[in-house]
C-alpha cells in the first residue's frame, strides 16, 4: 500500500485521494499526471474488508483524504455498501467520490449528499458498450434467437429442423416497431439513436423531466410520454434504462400494463424487476420475450427464467468491453482533477440532493 502520512497539524501539499481497488491498467500516462498532482494511497485487499476499513476510518488511518477514487467495478467494493454505518465515519475532508460503473445501487448517494459528498459515475464511459448489448437484446426478442441458437448447439437434427421450420412463426423484424425506453439518460439515449437508425423504430420515453425538442430529435426523434404507464400500454418492445431508486419497479401491476405480447429488455438494474413476477406473465403470453443482462438476486437467475426459450439471458455483460474500462479509469480520474483542482466536477450524480440538502 502506497502511504502519505499525515498529522492534524501538518499542512497537505497536495490533495490527498484514497484509491480503493486494483492499480490503473491502461491510462498510464494519464495516472503519472494524477499521481503528481495528488498524493495516493491505496488501502490493501486485506484494508479494504468492512470491519478493517470501518476500523481504519474510526481511527483516521488515512488521514483525511479529500477524494475517493475506484477506477474498476471488480474490485474497490470489498467494504460493501457505502451507507449511514460508514458514510459519517468519512473525514469532513473527504469532498468527492468517483467510481466505475454506471450504477450506484451500492451506494447511498443522498446520505453522501447530507455529508457534502459528491458522487460521480462512469456511465458516460459504457454508454456505448451497453447501448450495443441492449440491441443485441432487441434483436434477439424481437426475432426469438434463443430458440435457434439452443438448437443449434444441441446437436440434434431433429431440434435444428424444428427451430428452422417453426422459430420464424414467432420472429418479426424490428423496423417500424415502437420502441419504449424507461430512461433516457447517457445510456437510453444511446439505444434510441442506434434503434432508430439500425431499425428505424419509432422511440418513445418515459423520464422524470423531459427533454429539449432539439434534444428530443438528436436521438432519433423520440417522443416523451408523460407516465410510464402509457409508455408500457403503446410499446412493442419496452428497453429499462434507468437507475435503480430502491424498490421495484416492474411488478405484477406493471406487467399487466404492457401491451399484450409486447417485449422487454433490462440492462440496467436486476432489483427493478420482480421475476417471479415476469415469469408469470411470459407464461401467459402476456409479453412475448424478455431480454436480461441484470438479475433480482445476482449472480443467481430464476430457475423459470432459465427454462424459456424465448428469453434471452446474459451475465451483467453489457458494459463490458475494454473500451469500457479504459473510459471507467480515465473518466474517473478526470472526474477528480476537474472538481479538486477546477471546482467543478464532469458527471455528478447526486449534485441536486446537495443543493437540496444546504
Amino acid at each position: 500500500m502506497s502511504f502519505a502520512k499525515t498529522t492534524t497539524t501538518e499542512k497537505k501539499e497536495k490533495p490527498i485521494v484514497l484509491h480503493i481497488g486494483d492499480p490503473v491498467k491502461h491510462n498510464l500516462e494519464l495516472y503519472e499526471r494524477f499521481a503528481s498532482e495528488f498524493t495516493i494511497i491505496r488501502p490493501s485487499a486485506e484494508e479494504r474488508q468492512r470491519e478493517s476499513f470501518l476500523q481504519a476510518l474510526r481511527h483516521r488511518k488515512w488521514g483525511n483524504f479529500d477524494a475517493v477514487f475506484r477506477p474498476f467495478w471488480n474490485t474497490g467494493g470489498e467494504m460493501g455498501r457505502w451507507d449511514s454505518e460508514l458514510i459519517p465515519l468519512l473525514p469532513k475532508s473527504l469532498k468527492i467520490y468517483t467510481s466505475a460503473g454506471a450504477g450506484y445501487d451500492w451506494a447511498d448517494v443522498d446520505i453522501m449528499a447530507e455529508h457534502g459528498i459528491l458522487y460521480c459515475n462512469g456511465a458516460q464511459a459504457s454508454s456505448e458498450a451497453v447501448a450495443d448489448m441492449a440491441i443485441f437484446h432487441i434483436l434477439s426478442v424481437f426475432r426469438n434467437l434463443v430458440w435457434s441458437q439452443l438448437a443449434a448447439r444441441s446437436g440434434d437434427a431433429a431440434q435444428w429442423t424444428d427451430a428452422h421450420k417453426y422459430a420464424t412463426m414467432t420472429a418479426h423484424n424490428p423496423r417500424g416497431h415502437i420502441l419504449g425506453i424507461v430512461g433516457l439518460g447517457n445510456i437510453g439515449s444511446v439505444i434510441a439513436r442506434k434503434a432508430a437508425a439500425c431499425f428505424a423504430m419509432e422511440i418513445r420515453y418515459y423520464d422524470i423531466v423531459r427533454k429539449s425538442v432539439e434534444y428530443e430529435v438528436s436521438v432519433g426523434n423520440a417522443v416523451f410520454v408523460p407516465t410510464l404507464d402509457d409508455l408500457l400500454a403503446m410499446s412493442d418492445c419496452v428497453v429499462l434504462a434507468t437507475p435503480f431508486g430502491g424498490e421495484v419497479l416492474i411488478g405484477r401491476e406493471r406487467l399487466a400494463k404492457f401491451k399484450p405480447g409486447s417485449r422487454f429488455v433490462n440492462i440496467a438494474r436486476g432489483t427493478l424487476v420482480d421475476e417471479e413476477a415476469l415469469a408469470e406473465a411470459l407464461k401467459a403470453g402476456q409479453l412475448s420475450a424478455a431480454g436480461l443482462d441484470v438479475f433480482q438476486n445476482e449472480p443467481h437467475v430464476h430457475p423459470e427464467l432459465c427454462r424459456m426459450r424465448n428469453v434471452t439471458l446474459t451475465c451483467h455483460n453489457a458494459g463490458g468491453a475494454i473500451e469500457t474500462n479504459i473510459g471507467f479509469e480515465r473518466l474517473a480520474m478526470e472526474n477528480i482533477e476537474s472538481f479538486l483542482l477546477h471546482g467543478k466536477a464532469l458527471t455528478p450524480v447526486n449534485a441536486h440532493l446537495m443543493n437540496n440538502s444546504s
